[in-house]
C-alpha cells in the first residue's frame, strides 16, 4: 500500500514540510505552525488543491 502524504506551507512564515494526513486535524480545525507557532485553520496550511483535496480523503 501506498502511504499519502501532504505538502504544507505556512502563510506566515513560509516554512514548507511533508506530512502524511492522519497527522493533521480535519481541515476546518485549527492548526499551528511548527516552527512559528501561526495558527490558522489547517486547510490554509495546503500547498495545492490537490494536497487538500488529498486530506479530506482522510477525514
Amino acid at each position: 500500500m501506498v502511504e499519502a502524504f501532504v505538502r504544507l506551507l505556512c502563510p506566515e512564515c513560509g516554512k514548507d514540510w511533508e506530512t502524511t494526513p492522519n497527522n493533521l486535524p480535519a481541515h476546518r480545525d485549527n492548526y499551528s505552525c511548527q516552527n512559528c507557532g501561526a495558527t490558522r485553520r489547517t486547510a490554509e496550511f495546503m500547498r495545492t488543491e490537490r494536497d487538500l483535496q488529498t486530506l479530506k480523503q482522510f477525514e
